[in-house]
């Protein structure tokens, strides 16, 4: 009996084989370290697999743009890809790629893709006809007008499809555990498995405080880049 109370006052004392609490900051103390990696994982993930789904969705939105019978095509395809289960698609994934971070990246990467191509083509047809032919007259060739005229006025829906792209990809970053990249989403898997609620709760947050954040940063930085559009929001 002496025994087991010496032990059972070592332990911490809101997680421990006696005791099971949902919320316990001595958790975030103890496991600080490990806390920190799978968060800087989630993040690292996230922004890349966003870049990538950009990176890809920019040239399919310009093909769509300009050529309108491969419009429904290029939607199609987009979105479809959204129909795959996430836990078919890792898989599917891992022969080509292995086990590793670039699994998941292309994934969501991958995903992304129904939200972004869309937001960039509403974007782009959001211009007004008579910006363009103002720009026609001044001389602006096609890839000028784009860089110049197009894409700085195509911003603010852009943008707006970004942060729900954002936003999806931090919630599906969690799924990422299946080839044990998962970021947070490793806490999660492994807090359910264990019933280990403080770690379960404790990833769940910030995953929640991550997508808030991430959220924020992308409207500062679309007021940053379209400062036109201050006076009429």
């Amino acid at each position: 009996m002496l025994v087991t109370l010496l032990v059972s006052a070592a332990e911490p004392s809101c997680y421990s084989r006696f005791v099971n609490e949902w919320f316990c900051w001595q958790y975030v103390e103890d496991r600080h370290e490990q806390i920190t990696d799978a968060l800087v994982q989630h993040v690292a993930i996230t922004l890349a697999a966003l870049a990538l789904g950009v990176v890809l969705a920019f040239p399919l939105a310009l093909l769509a743009r300009r050529y309108t019978r491969l419009e429904s095509g290029v939607l199609g395809f987009s979105a479809g890809l959204y129909t795959i289960p996430s836990l078919a698609l890792l898989p599917l994934l891992v022969p080509f790629t292995g086990l590793a971070p670039a699994t998941v990246v292309i994934g969501l990467g991958l995903y992304a893709l129904t939200i972004l191509v869309r937001a960039l083509l509403d974007g782009l047809r959001s211009v007004p006809d008579e910006v363009r032919e103002a720009a026609r007259g001044l001389g602006y060739g096609r890839a000028r007008m784009l860089t110049r005229v197009e894409l700085p006025l195509a911003l603010p829906v852009a943008m707006a499809g970004l942060r729900v792209a954002a936003v999806s990809t931090i919630a599906l970053t969690t799924v990422g555990t299946l080839v044990s990249y998962g970021g947070l989403g490793n806490l999660i898997s492994h807090g359910v498995a264990r019933d280990f609620r403080a770690e379960l709760m404790t990833a769940a947050v910030l995953c929640v405080v991550l997508a808030l954040v991430l959220d924020v940063l992308l409207v500062v930085l679309q007021r940053v880049l379209t400062p036109w559009t201050a006076g009429t929001r």
